[in-house]
């Protein structure tokens, strides 16, 4: 920025000329030096003098002046702990020659069906790789620049490439694919540096509806400030950026979704470029923050954004039709066209631009309307937008020519600073809140990757998830009910079940329907990441968090509800339905049960992190756990199963719970569960009279040659455990086998959300 001083009027106020652009800069020099000279020196006129404000200060008279002449009351910017020694400094971002292809399935032709006209930015492939492929340019050698207190707009109809761009800038392009440079203050800028300098706000406003506007940004304050900071600062900031936002009137509004009433869609809109501003990042990337808006709360927006330029960050945003007052709030300019640049610089320069093109945009006419028309029209003739894109490259060579630096800010304006002094610089006055400098250290190491300790996000994340599920307290209770109807329905069905040879079956068919209804029950985890996925990917891509902080988080949260799930249907149904073991056999029984929650929790939080939509989801777990259900050993027996399947009985998460409750069951040596003439139960020759059963009996004695009446034992527990061929573990082992199958399938978990969540395209 520049001041200019009056000599003359001493007594008024230095007039403040805030700087927007190359353009205004080069004017005010120009300007200067004009009066120099025809002042003969230093005696009378005007003269540039250098003078050094902080940011805050120039940031307090552009608001007073603003206030002055248009009585607007919005809340500019503030940094914290701002230094009244320190200068402002820009950045640059510069990036040229940004080139993305993508490979395109090719659909099988027809001859004069579905013939394929290529259209500008598509290669056909040569050779027998590519035949059922073909290559789209997405960007095609983009270059441009964009700096600190602007804000540039990238401007194109739908397809042109304004997202990809913002993609390629902000890092979501995966490394390789993206061809060109991107710099910073003139030094490569790393992937991991970006994430922590950086924020990036996505179309889609992605918040927790149940949350409140004041605890949405607050929690993501505990996120991205550092620990070291204290709680009431922390408080201090975000009641700050509500101010800043224009937020106050909703702040104890929850978000709100279509089922609850919350606040507009302008302001959700604010929220979310809060929640990535809370930390003050250097550079703001926006994906059409303004779409869905209607115009007075897309131009409160731009108004936020322009703030936030002005407090020393560079701010990119993509912008499909910016009406006629946004575009007085925008400094830089880039129209694209099939991914090709057609314009690039200041607004001002729109109507010469198009003058010099043979195109003069009409006196009364919005400049942006009128060349986004003009590009339809140009893309919809032969050849497409091909002879403004040659024009394009002319006229800004022209302009080099006349003024050098027209790409970029002389040297001095940074004051020679390399990118580490600058970063040093922006985090003494208050930028970059959420880590401390490093003289010694490189652009990359001075602030932490993660903001908190690993302890702390888990508590954020536990404490945030608890909140959520108190506001929703109907998701529990179904899911309570739907227990405990069952467990009732089972509890009256097998009401006291007695030791004879039908009340064996009776309690095999329990424990198989109990164990496959824990794990059945445990569906509606699916949703819940599901609906937090894209939350959870916007967070953790700019490392508000760990991924592991996140899955142990998640565990822990679950850990209440299973065990009261447990408990309610271990209470509901075993001593309704006579199960033994006393108490020492029902909390047996009961951990069991909490093991496949557990178990059945874990297994389906790791397929909802691989599989992307709700019904497909569902269309798997219950497949799966049918699968599972069939080879647990209940319909057929271990030693029964195939060889080449075998491997699934092992695998399947019903087989140890069901063992572990049968061994529970039939584990007392001493109780008898088929004497006598009751072997002849469940065979055709148990409609006999009792009497007739009693001769047989006796004739089998006489064949055996050993003696058994009605009343001898002939089957045990023990007995039943290998008829089913429930010998490889015991009751304990199963249980905790069980519990391995649940941090097993965390750990998978893990791994989709590490692999899977990367957001960037390829």
């Amino acid at each position: 920025m520049s001041r200019v001083v009056d000599d003359n009027s001493a007594s008024s106020s230095p007039t403040l000329l805030p700087y927007f652009g190359s353009s205004h800069y080069h004017n005010m020099d120009l300007e200067s030096n004009n009066n120099n000279n025809n002042s003969g020196g230093s005696g009378g006129g005007g003269r540039r003098v250098s003078f050094s404000p902080t940011l805050g200060q120039l940031l307090k008279r552009v608001g007073d002046a603003r206030r002055e002449g248009t009585g607007d009351e919005t809340p500019v910017h503030h940094t914290l702990a701002m230094s009244p020694e320190t200068r402002a400094l820009p950045f640059v971002l510069r990036f040229s020659n940004l080139t993305y292809n993508v490979k395109v399935t090719k659909k099988m032709q027809i001859p004069g069906v579905n013939s394929h006209i290529a259209t500008p930015g598509e290669h056909h492939p040569v050779g027998n790789n590519g035949v059922f492929s073909r290559t789209k340019t997405l960007l095609n050698d983009i270059s441009g620049e964009a700096r600190d207190g602007e804000i540039m707009a990238v401007l194109g109809a739908s397809g042109s490439g304004k997202s990809t761009l913002i993609d390629a800038l902000a890092n979501r392009i995966a490394r390789g694919s993206l061809k060109g440079k991107i710099t910073l203050n003139g030094e490569p800028l790393e992937s991991r540096l970006l994430k922590v300098i950086s924020a990036y706000v996505m179309q889609d406003d992605l918040l927790f509806p149940m949350l409140t506007v004041e605890e949405t940004l607050m929690f993501s304050a505990e996120f991205r400030l550092p620990r070291t900071l204290s709680k009431s600062k922390k408080e201090a900031r975000v009641q700050q950026l509500i101010d800043q936002l224009g937020l106050r009137n909703a702040a104890k509004t929850i978000i709100g979704d279509e089922g609850h009433r919350g606040v507009s869609g302008g302001e959700r809109r604010r929220v979310s470029i809060g929640l990535d501003i809370i930390h003050d990042p250097i550079i703001l990337f926006l994906d059409e923050p303004t779409s869905g808006l209607d115009s007075t709360s897309a131009f409160m927006v731009v108004k936020v954004l322009q703030r936030i330029a002005q407090s020393g960050s560079i701010v990119m945003m993509s912008i499909h039709q910016p009406s006629y007052r946004i575009m007085g709030l925008l400094d830089r300019l880039i129209f694209l066209s099939k991914g090709q640049t057609v314009f690039s610089g200041s607004p001002s320069d729109l109507p010469g631009y198009f003058d010099e093109f043979g195109k003069s945009i009409p006196e009364n006419e919005n400049k942006t309307e009128y060349a986004l028309d003009l590009i339809r029209e140009l893309e919809g003739a032969p050849g497409g937008a091909k002879a403004l894109v040659e024009f394009h490259k002319g006229w800004q060579m022209k302009k080099r020519s006349v003024f050098p630096n027209i790409e970029g800010a002389p040297q001095d304006s940074r004051g020679g600073l390399s990118l580490k002094e600058a970063i040093s610089a922006s985090i003494s006055r208050g930028k970059l809140v959420s880590g401390a400098t490093n003289a010694d250290a490189s652009p990359a190491s001075m602030v932490p990757t993660f903001a908190n300790p690993f302890w702390n996000e888990i508590v954020t994340l536990s404490k945030r998830s608890v909140m959520n599920s108190r506001r929703t307290p109907e998701l529990f209770g179904i899911r309570l009910g739907a227990v405990l109807v069952t467990g009732f329905i089972l509890a009256t069905i097998f009401w006291q079940l007695d030791n004879s040879p039908k009340g064996v079956q009776e309690r095999l068919g329990f424990f198989a329907f109990a164990m496959s209804t824990t794990f059945y029950t445990c569906a509606d985890a699916l949703p819940v990441f599901l609906q937090e996925r894209y939350i959870f990917m916007r967070e953790t891509a700019y490392n508000a968090y760990r991924r592991s902080s996140y899955v142990l988080s998640h565990a822990l949260t679950a850990l209440p509800s299973l065990i009261f799930l447990s408990f309610a249907f271990a209470a509901t149904t075993f001593w309704a339905v006579g199960l033994d073991g006393g108490v020492s056999g029902f909390f047996f029984y009961f951990g069991i049960i909490f093991a496949s929650f557990w178990a059945g929790n874990s297994f389906v939080s790791f397929l909802s992190g691989v599989v992307p939509h709700v019904m497909l989801g569902y269309v798997i777990v219950v497949a799966i756990l049918a699968y599972f259900l069939l080879f647990s050993g209940f319909f057929i027996n271990r030693d029964r199963i195939p060889n080449y399947w075998i491997w699934f009985h092992y695998m399947s998460l019903v087989k140890y719970p069901y063992e572990g409750v049968l061994q529970n069951e039939f584990q007392d040596p001493t109780k008898c569960f088929i004497r006598g003439v009751q072997i002849f139960d469940n065979t055709p020759l148990g409609a006999v009279p009792n009497a007739m059963k009693v001769r047989l009996l006796q004739t089998i004695s006489g064949s055996l040659g050993m003696t058994i009446t009605p009343s001898t034992c002939v089957t045990t527990g023990a007995d039943i455990l290998q008829q089913q061929g429930v010998t490889d573990l015991t009751k304990w082992g199963c249980l905790w086998v069980t519990v391995a199958w649940g941090f097993f399938f965390r750990i998978l978990f893990y791994f989709s959300l590490l692999l899977g969540s990367k957001n960037k395209r390829r």
